[in-house]
């Protein structure tokens, strides 16, 4: 599904050059589930950004599903975006002002789908993540495991064929965030491909593979036994 090949993220101001992506070699087959870790600032979430096309890279080739993206105009990623990938942060980034459902419906925003359709799919998915019972409540009367989980919602209503995870749990206790692990690898064994930042070893035990960064490299790449 993914390949990077020799990929660079540099970031350039008036006086200084920092090199935040080096030399990145990184192949994610269809149907796995990736966890990438290592040390505040080794590039993690930079390489994430990378993955789903909201930052450019300044050198090498990034190949999704055998296209090379790395060049292509914005209009062409923002369509690639909005159709074949979903998100999950570690701050949730639900709209205070939004009812769950109206948040877990901007996953559908701008796409051409029937009103009634939009409802169907923003049920079905707030029901996979047990969140439903909880549609018109706002962000402020949830607890930080459902919101996350509201959150997984609006990433997976669109039916995305990856799902970039940026630290999902690092903002939950250890029993929200073992729920929020279980969606996900119950989404992963659905099908779904996975990348996932994480300081956790446990939660990158859970993973299919895990590789580990240091100063904008890989390190290692190492598959869990079966």
């Amino acid at each position: 599904m993914i390949a990077l090949h020799d990929v660079s993220r540099r970031y350039a101001s008036d006086e200084v050059e920092t090199t935040a992506l080096a030399d990145i070699d990184l192949t994610v087959d269809a149907g796995e589930f990736v966890a990438i870790m290592g040390p505040s600032g080794c590039g993690k979430s930079t390489l994430l950004n990378v993955l789903g096309t909201i930052d450019r890279v300044s050198g090498g080739r990034y190949l999704f599903e055998g296209a090379d993206i790395a060049k292509a105009p914005e209009a062409e990623l923002a369509k690639l975006r909005r159709d074949r990938l979903g998100f999950v942060f570690q701050s949730f980034n639900l709209i205070d002002e939004l009812t769950i459902a109206e948040n877990v419906a901007l996953g559908l925003a701008y796409r051409s789908i029937p009103a009634k359709e939009k409802r169907d799919r923003v049920a079905a998915a707030m029901d996979r993540v047990a969140i439903g019972h909880r549609r018109d409540h706002y962000p402020h009367q949830l607890s930080g495991g459902q919101q996350q989980r509201a959150a997984i919602a609006r990433a997976i209503v669109g039916e995305p064929k990856l799902i970039l995870a940026d630290e999902p749990t690092g903002n939950l206790d250890t029993e929200n965030g073992a729920q929020v692990m279980d969606i996900l690898s119950e989404l992963n064994a659905g099908g779904a491909t996975i990348v996932m930042v994480t300081h956790s070893p446990a939660h990158a035990d859970i993973a299919k593979r895990t590789v580990n960064m240091l100063d904008g490299r890989i390190l290692s790449s190492a598959r869990r036994a079966a």
